[in-house]
């Protein structure tokens, strides 16, 4: 169980946030704030669970703080909605659908002894809650990061962030992910699976050894990028920045991620900012088409297991009994396809005798599904993968070296990141802080690009 200095730790966050603000500009404090919670905060269950709330934790307690201060303090310009039609539509419903999925969920479920309830009241207020907590730092982003210095203040966090990282990292490589225990008192996830080719990977203060390497793949391309990008960067020091981290990235042992830092670093460095922009839309749409192909029986999931086999039978297993969990969660989540079972692992398999829940839930995919349904899924990717099209769109309307430099980078991040929430539940903070950013920036083209169409128009009209 969490020991005292982890509630501690989240108990001063909101005072670390508030002080952060005043003595910082908006943009820098509010990644801050996010990011460095994010890294160095205690996951559940250190949590503070109050009645009729849902539990407030590092993933939405340092937003949640900076959202009421901001608010207090600046007030927001504007609507918190986006701009576009699609954007508030999906925002709306992925807030407030979960109230429908409530609704649809009136009647307790029963598998032989065991029982999970129904959905009541209490659940009706405390799933919206929940959602809109967790989409603060998509609304904050959107008012606060929407230039292009707070895009390179992102870039340059990360690339930090990762090189502090790095130096815990290394010490549980070498002693095995220990630091979570001895500072805040449990381990957060199995110890087992941060054994990996005869080594340890690396679990630090985050939720899993994929998570930890993940940033650090994030952090390795934000170097790459201010690298190539930013004429203040192009130097030997960022270089062998960006060369440090990749060699961390590889100890971090997670294939996943070192495919991912093989994709993303040469497209940073030699494609163009619309092509990387193209690439991330393409990106993006895949992880949406998969869940799609999947209800419809097209991933060709034997062949798949034959060619893991021939590569390495243990990942061939894993991948096998991904899969097997996957369909049976469909075939749960089809009951109930439009707004899903909610909360409380309704959307699970329990045992009859023992009432343990016998499936495993890895990509954040078939969370979505399960839980809110085809609405809830398509709602929370959807606001995800919106802003790459709307910034792809921006950038071929307007002249392709008016689109900050930052943005494509930035924009492969956001769309590897929602591929990875196929095999993998990795939506954090970051991602909507990341998502919110470019939706912004997407929204400010736009309206520069229509002052400049009206500015046109008045001049024709005074010529005339």
């Amino acid at each position: 169980m969490p020991n005292p200095l982890a509630y501690l730790m989240l108990a001063i966050w909101p005072i670390v946030t508030i002080a952060l603000f005043r003595r910082m500009a908006p943009d820098r404090a509010l990644i801050l704030t996010v990011m460095v919670g994010y890294l160095f905060l205690p996951e559940p269950p250190a949590v503070f669970d109050l009645p009729l709330f849902p539990p407030f934790t590092k993933h939405n307690l340092p937003a949640l703080t900076a959202f009421l201060y901001c608010l207090w303090r600046f007030g927001f310009t504007g609507s918190l909605l986006p701009q576009s039609l699609t954007g508030k539509v999906l925002l709306v419903a992925f807030v407030l659908s979960p109230i429908l999925t409530v609704v649809n969920n009136a009647e307790p479920v029963f598998y032989g002894t065991y029982g999970l309830p129904a959905l009541g009241i209490k659940d009706a207020i405390a799933l919206p809650m929940q959602q809109f907590l967790m989409i603060l730092p998509f609304l904050m982003a959107r008012q606060f990061l929407t230039g292009g210095g707070s895009q390179r203040e992102l870039l340059v966090a990360l690339m930090w962030g990762g090189l502090v990282y790095s130096v815990l990292m290394l010490i549980e490589i070498r002693l095995s992910p220990q630091l979570n225990l001895w500072t805040y008192g449990y381990y957060q996830h199995f110890f087992g699976q941060s054994v990996r080719f005869g080594g340890y990977r690396p679990v630090v203060f985050l939720y899993h050894g994929l998570w930890v390497a993940f940033f650090t793949m994030t952090a390795c391309v934000a170097a790459f990028a201010l690298w190539r990008q930013d004429s203040e960067s192009h130097n030997i020091k960022i270089l062998g920045a960006a060369a440090y981290l990749t060699v961390i990235l590889v100890l971090a042992k997670s294939l996943g991620a070192l495919i991912f830092a093989v994709l993303l670093i040469p497209a940073v460095l030699l494609l163009t900012r619309l092509m990387q922009i193209k690439v991330a839309i393409l990106i993006g749409l895949l992880a949406i088409g998969y869940p799609t192909l999947k209800g419809a029986g097209l991933i060709p999931e034997q062949r798949l297991l034959q060619q893991a086999a021939s590569i390495d039978p243990d990942r061939a297993a894993s991948l096998e009994f991904r899969f097997d969990n996957e369909n049976t969660l469909m075939e749960r989540a089809s009951i109930k396809p439009f707004f899903g079972w909610g909360s409380w692992g309704r959307n699970h398999i329990l045992d009859p005798v023992s009432g343990i829940i016998l499936t495993v839930t890895d990509g954040r995919w078939i969370i979505a599904i399960g839980t809110y349904g085809w609405i809830g899924f398509l709602a929370e990717f959807g606001l995800l993968v919106l802003p790459l099209v709307l910034l792809w769109r921006e950038a071929v309307l307007a002249r392709e070296e008016k689109v900050s430099p930052f943005i494509a980078p930035l924009s492969l991040m956001l769309a590897i990141n929602v591929f990875d929430m196929i095999p993998n539940a990795t939506i954090t903070p970051l991602t909507w802080l990341l998502a919110g950013m470019l939706t912004g920036y997407a929204e400010a083209l736009k309206s520069e690009r229509l002052k400049r169409g009206n500015s046109h128009a008045l001049g024709w009209q005074s010529v005339m």
